[in-house]
Parts: C-alpha cells; sequence; structure tokens
C-alpha cells in the first residue's frame, strides 16, 4: 500500500488545518533535525564528534601549558 497524490494532499491539508500555516516550517525543521541526530547516532558519528572534541581540547590544554612553560622561563 503507497501513498498516492491524493493521500498526501489530504495528509497535508489535514496537518495545515491542525498545526496552522506559522507552524508547518518550524515543525518541518524540528522533524528534519530529528531525522538528522537519528541517522548520526546510528553510524556513530556523536561518537567520532566527542573523540574529535577530546583531541581538541589535549591540543589546546598542551598548548597552554607549553605557554606556562615558556612564561616561567623568562620569568627567571
Amino acid at each position: 500500500m503507497s501513498l498516492g497524490p491524493m493521500e498526501l494532499v489530504l495528509i497535508l491539508g489535514i496537518a495545515l488545518l491542525l498545526f496552522g500555516p506559522s507552524r508547518l516550517p518550524g515543525l518541518g525543521k524540528s522533524m528534519g533535525d530529528a531525522i538528522r541526530g537519528f541517522k548520526k547516532g546510528i553510524d556513530g558519528e556523536d561518537e567520532k564528534e566527542a573523540a574529535r572534541q577530546e583531541q581538541l581540547r589535549e591540543s589546546a590544554s598542551e598548548t597552554t601549558a607549553q605557554k606556562e612553560s615558556i612564561k616561567n622561563k623568562t620569568e627567571i
């Protein structure tokens, strides 16, 4: 059983009546964001992003430690 053009028009008309024309774009955007987040969760993108963020934090802390070391050496 597939949805034809008339069924889609009917579903969109009912959605328009329920949510109103001003809220439909926001509803579509939030559904798109939810689907993207779900796909990222399945693919493990969140884990990759977390690992990348951790690497950035480590390199930033190393840079800060190097600057502190240089600052301490110049003060002596």
